[in-house]
């Protein structure tokens, strides 16, 4: 079986894999048109039992190849201004619009794609498919992945993440690391506070700490690559109490950080976490680390030599870049589409990127070949 990539897109938009729900009706679909080539895979249950990363291979596995890196998770799709069914791929006027179709469903079905130009291409290093779950919930399933790698081919010699840039390859990204603050109190009548317990009133230590803190980064460590250019620090929620005149019991508040190459994400929250009061637990959200290629690596100069693009030195979005870099594996950012069309009604790729990241890969696909 062979399919197109728009006709290959359209087949990965129809699954709503929405971010912390089941994949397994998409992965079934893939091993499906994987075992239809030929292509060797290993299907990588998560701990959650019901997700599931996916590691392809073109190639002889034994060498050091590079790695093609998606995830298939999307995140929801409940905005009114969609017009149209979000998980039906409407193709107007040059546009493929459905959720997920830049973010990043359209590299995966780049990739995919090019499958069969890639075998039928005398490759003296292979070219792998990794395709992650939950990326959207701070790269939850990555990591497993990741952790598999050592048993499923030889180390890496470069990782093409295949984030919407423009197919212009990026060097750096920020690290991020998230936390959940929920306070417990003792509700009651706001006229006697003395015979109750206010959960927002708990919280409040913990949040001057970091409006402190996040005033602190702007003059801290500094890396002009990224905008801002220093690590920042934000409340992203903050929820808590039923009425004006009722102690609150419960209040949660939600808080990020995002962290400059060579800063540790969580460490921008430990003022958060020493300023905790008594009734008042924290958990971890998501973190993950940021990414610095060296602009000389040679990773730095397939990827400017497959996309025609010079390198440019960082955006401030996350990707799993970053993890596969901690892992010891060389990783550069490339993909086709915009960021800022992604989280959006009315989501879209262009023709033209996509069958630009076909030829990106087949490129890719000629330079590995004997």
């Amino acid at each position: 079986m062979t399919l197109s990539p728009i006709e290959m897109l359209d087949r990965l938009v129809a699954f709503p894999s929405v971010v912390g729900t089941p994949n397994g009706a998409l992965m079934e679909f893939v091993t499906g048109y994987l075992d239809g080539l030929g292509v060797p895979y290993h299907l990588l249950r998560g701990p959650e039992g019901d997700r599931f990363n996916l590691f392809a291979t073109v190639g002889d596995a034994s060498r050091p190849g590079h790695i093609l890196s998606g995830h298939v998770d999307v995140v929801p799709a409940q905005e009114p201004d969609w017009q149209g069914d979000p998980f039906v791929l409407r193709r107007e006027g040059g546009r493929l619009i459905g959720r997920g179709s830049c973010d990043m469903k359209g590299f995966v079905a780049a990739a995919l794609a090019a499958v069969p130009g890639l075998q039928a291409m005398n490759l003296a290093a292979p070219v792998h498919i990794a395709l992650s779950y939950d990326e959207e919930a701070g790269c939850r399933g990555v990591p497993h992945l990741i952790g598999a790698l050592p048993d499923l081919c030889a180390p890496a010699a470069g990782v093409i993440v295949g984030e919407p840039t423009g197919l212009v390859p990026v060097l750096a990204h920020k690290g991020k690391a998230a936390l959940r603050l929920v306070a417990e109190g003792r509700s009651g009548h706001s006229s006697r506070p003395d015979l109750g317990s206010n959960a927002i009133h708990a919280l409040l230590p913990a949040l001057v700490a970091a409006t402190a803190q996040a005033g602190a980064l702007k003059t801290g460590a500094q890396d002009e690559r990224f905008a801002p250019p220093y690590s920042s620090l934000q409340i992203g929620t903050l929820e808590g109490g039923q009425a004006l005149n009722i102690i609150p019991e419960r209040a949660e508040a939600q808080i990020e950080a995002r962290a400059i190459a060579g800063v540790d994400p969580r460490g921008l929250l430990d003022p958060i976490l020493a300023a905790l009061g008594d009734g008042v637990r924290a958990e971890w959200l998501s973190s993950y680390p940021a990414l610095a290629l060296d602009a000389a690596h040679p990773l730095a100069a397939l990827a400017e030599a497959i996309s025609g693009q010079p390198p440019l030195g960082a955006v401030s979005f996350g990707t799993e870049a970053g993890l596969f870099q901690q892992a010891g594996l060389p990783a550069i950012i490339c993909g086709p589409g915009d960021i800022s069309r992604a989280h959006r009604p009315e989501e879209y790729l262009t023709e033209d990127e996509l069958h630009g990241a076909v030829a990106m890969i087949l490129t890719l696909g000629r330079m590995l070949s004997a």
